[in-house]
């Protein structure tokens, strides 16, 4: 019934004797709580937002459904284990591109202890988090039946500098622009679901989301062939959200507003070359004297 994730792209994985998720055929997550408290604070924080009246509806789309808890033997062997039961994200889905992106250029949360700071503090410096207020944590890209998926490992993707971000985002945003007239496109969707959890995002005094990441995924091939949306955006791991007290997460909110920017610039770029392209085509041809065109 349960299985490892076929399209985890970042986290701790359930492989090689490890405690990590599993997912069933019937569209469920199952992550087991962490330990160190995180866990049963990240369970805490599902069950308060699944029944948060201040959570406008229009946003509760951007968070995986909540099923509640389930104690199930974990994947490590170790015996059973009480995990978070979620919706799983890619459950139908045929051939999903998938980005987890680490938002804030500050990672580690108030009241943390010096240890996890300075461990934070130095991943946050060796990443982009400090130079961008965000960070890729991994990715995969489906780049057709010839070439399959583009999944580079850990260490990688860890090591990606400012000009490496950028030019995986304008890989990863193009994708999902309409090659014909069958294909939809889905790049503006990308840009639009960023914008609508921004404009939360900058009057939202709730929560502080430390540490989250969010989750994009497209996936032209399931609409072609079904109802599911190309694009989802879906806002994960919550074991270090804090109490609002009436002040906006500026953390999150600048490392959201600068993925927005390199988004944006990436389609204003692709739009840009698509005009070029368009003009350069309907040129007259010139010619030459003994008749040849150019």
């Amino acid at each position: 019934m349960f299985k490892v994730p076929e399209h985890q792209v970042a986290g701790h994985h359930a492989s090689d004797g490890k405690l990590g998720p599993l997912v069933d055929d019937l569209g469920r997550f199952y992550k087991p709580l962490q330990s160190d408290g995180r866990g049963s604070k990240e369970l805490a924080f599902y069950e308060t937002f699944s029944s948060d009246t201040r959570v406008p509806d229009h946003i509760r789309r951007f968070f995986p459904v909540f099923y509640g808890r389930q104690l199930l033997e974990a994947s490590n062997g170790s015996g059973k284990c009480l995990h978070l039961v979620l919706q799983d994200i890619v459950s139908g889905r045929i051939n999903p591109s998938i980005m987890d992106v680490k938002i804030g250029s500050r990672t580690w949360y108030p009241g943390a202890s010096d240890e996890y700071i300075k461990k934070c503090f130095e991943k946050d410096g060796k990443t982009t988090s400090v130079s961008l207020g965000f960070r890729i944590s991994g990715f995969q890209l489906y780049e057709g039946k010839e070439s399959g998926f583009w999944k580079p490992g850990r260490n990688d993707v860890q090591s990606f500098t400012v000009d490496d971000v950028r030019s995986v985002l304008r890989r990863f945003v193009s994708s999902s622009s309409s090659t014909g007239n069958k294909k939809p496109d889905c790049s503006a969707a990308i840009l639009e679901q960023l914008l609508e959890l921004k404009a939360w995002f900058e009057d939202q005094t709730i929560y502080h989301f430390h540490s989250c990441s969010l989750l994009i995924l497209l996936d032209k091939e399931s609409v072609l062939k079904g109802s599911t949306p190309a694009v989802e955006i879906k806002l994960i791991d919550f074991a270090h959200v804090l109490e609002g007290k009436g002040v906006i997460d500026h953390n999150f909110l600048g490392g959201l507003c600068s993925l927005i920017k390199f988004v944006s610039d990436v389609l204003s770029d692709s739009k840009e070359s698509s005009i070029t392209a368009n003009v350069e085509s309907e040129k007259p041809h010139d010619c030459t004297s003994n008749g040849n065109c150019v």
